[in-house]
């Protein structure tokens, strides 16, 4: 039974993301498997539960990683799934590590906060903990993205950010779980925190934004071969999806196309183009350390056709993406460099008629604490250049849009997301997303955003309520265990 219960956990905390989206469930997805913790008093069995239930959330959330290994790792299909499943193993160790640790803390008088804290700085753990340090970091879908569109959990997001959305959620199925277990009611007295709610700054109004940007979609084929022909056609069709600008700024995307901007060919085209449209543009490219390495780097050629100084080089890369960790040499790259990538070191704004950009890099939105710096350093708008086309036609393309926009509900900025073939797309500074362009198709359009200034607390303050849950989880832990010695 514990067994049973530990996966059907798993198996909602899917059901609450893309493609299924059965967001109700998520209050409650956590439930099942604290109650299998509840009634075994074995940490080692406790392990194993959490390790299955782990193990079927990465598993089933992420299965378009094996299509991304078979497909464009050239792996095959064995190779694929034999290393999305180790990939699968290694990540449910987090949420063993939790099921073992939760036992004890279930027992006490603060359990519903104790579990709370500890979930949260589990899922805190897997980007920056842990795998994290030898390489393996990766972060996805934390249990708070799925109450972006709940109607008071996300006035918690420019605060504690996505954590203290997890930590609520778990607070939930946390009393579920206790009233299960018939515990008395001044264990529940913790619930009395959800009262502050209403009293927290109301979500911006839905508005439409008068500054304008043109967004450019090529729908670039990601397993093209590029020869000087096909590099001159898609120039050509950057230029007819660039023009007429009707925008004072013009993005593309992040591109599988082989655009480097430090060629003088290609600075050429691209600075003509901009002057043309009497227009910036802002780009994804390949640009290069002093050493020559390959960097993912964004770009901006100002509207006289000069490519501006400063570049911003993405510093979250992806795992077997981008660079491919030591432990898993024999795994090939998706793209097609010579060499990994490398990463970038710092943040980088670009100017535009007096406000900041900040333009954050595909993967890097799975990460709240780097994209909030971007508004720390001053910028009034959020872009997010992306390349989802070696997503294929999976979840993972709704799944990615749902993490940009609880980036924007945190730092309280438009966010401007301009990928390859979909999902392009403006979301407003609540989350809600305004309006997107069809998938898999070639197309512009011309969106409409505000510059806005001004920090939330989250995007001041960074990570501060996930350390506390940390810090928290490490007490709570300590002492249930100590009160458990005779």
């Amino acid at each position: 039974m514990n067994l049973a219960l530990s996966l059907l956990s798993g198996v909602l905390l899917v059901l609450i993301f893309p493609n299924v989206n059965f967001t109700w469930l998520a209050p409650v997805a956590l439930a099942p498997l604290l109650i299998a913790c509840a009634l075994e008093s074995s940490w080692k069995r406790r392990f194993i539960l959490g390790w299955a239930s782990g193990f079927v959330f990465w598993f089933a959330v992420c299965s378009w990683i094996q299509f991304v290994l078979e497909v464009h790792g050239g792996m095959g299909r064995w190779g694929g799934w034999g290393t999305f499943v180790l990939f699968a193993l290694l990540k449910g160790l987090y949420t063993a590590t939790f099921a073992a640790l939760v036992g004890s803390v279930l027992r006490t008088p603060w359990a519903i906060p104790g579990s709370a804290a500890l979930w949260t700085a589990v899922e805190y753990a897997h980007g920056t903990i842990g795998l994290a340090w030898v390489g393996l970091g990766f972060a996805w879908l934390d249990l708070g993205n799925a109450a972006i569109d709940m109607p008071l959990l996300p006035r918690l997001a420019p605060i504690t950010g996505v954590w203290g959305l997890s930590f609520a959620l778990a607070m939930i199925s946390c009393a579920v779980t206790l009233a299960f277990l018939r515990r008395p009611l001044t264990h529940y007295t913790w619930l009395a925190v959800f009262a502050m709610l209403p009293l927290l700054p109301e979500l911006p109004a839905p508005h439409a934004g008068t500054e304008r940007v043109r967004v450019v979609q090529p729908n670039i084929d990601t397993e093209a071969e590029w020869t000087p022909e096909t590099l001159a056609l898609l120039e050509q069709r950057m230029v007819l999806l660039s023009e007429p600008a009707n925008a004072p700024l013009i993005v593309w995307p992040e591109a599988p196309a082989p655009f480097y901007p430090a060629e003088e060919s290609f600075r050429k085209y691209v600075g003509d183009l901009a002057r043309d449209a009497q227009a910036p543009i802002l780009m994804g490219g390949v640009g290069r350390t002093s050493a020559g390495d390959p960097l993912n780097s964004a770009f901006l050629f100002k509207a006289d056709g000069e490519l501006a100084a400063e570049r911003y080089d993405k510093i979250k890369l992806v795992p077997f993406g981008e660079y491919v960790p030591d432990a898993f040499g024999w795994v090939n790259r998706i793209t097609h460099e010579i060499g990994d990538f490398v990463p970038g070191t710092r943040i980088v704004t670009f100017p535009l008629d007096g406000q900041r950009i900040g333009a954050f890099i595909c993967y890097e939105s799975a990460f709240p604490n780097l994209v909030r710096q971007f508004t720390k350093a001053g910028a009034s708008v959020l872009v997010n250049l992306s390349n989802d086309g070696y997503f294929g036609h999976s979840a993972a393309r709704e799944q990615h849009l749902k993490l940009v926009r609880m980036r924007a509900a945190e730092n309280r900025r438009w966010i401007l997301r301009a990928t390859n073939d979909g999902i392009t797309a403006m979301i407003d500074p609540a989350g809600r997303e305004i309006v997107r362009l069809p998938l898999y198709t070639q197309t512009s359009a011309v969106f409409g955003y505000n510059s806005l200034t001004g920090l939330t607390p989250y995007a001041r303050f960074g990570d501060w309520f996930a350390w506390t849950c940390l810090m928290a989880s490490v007490i709570s832990c300590g002492e249930s265990l100590i009160r458990r010695r005779p």
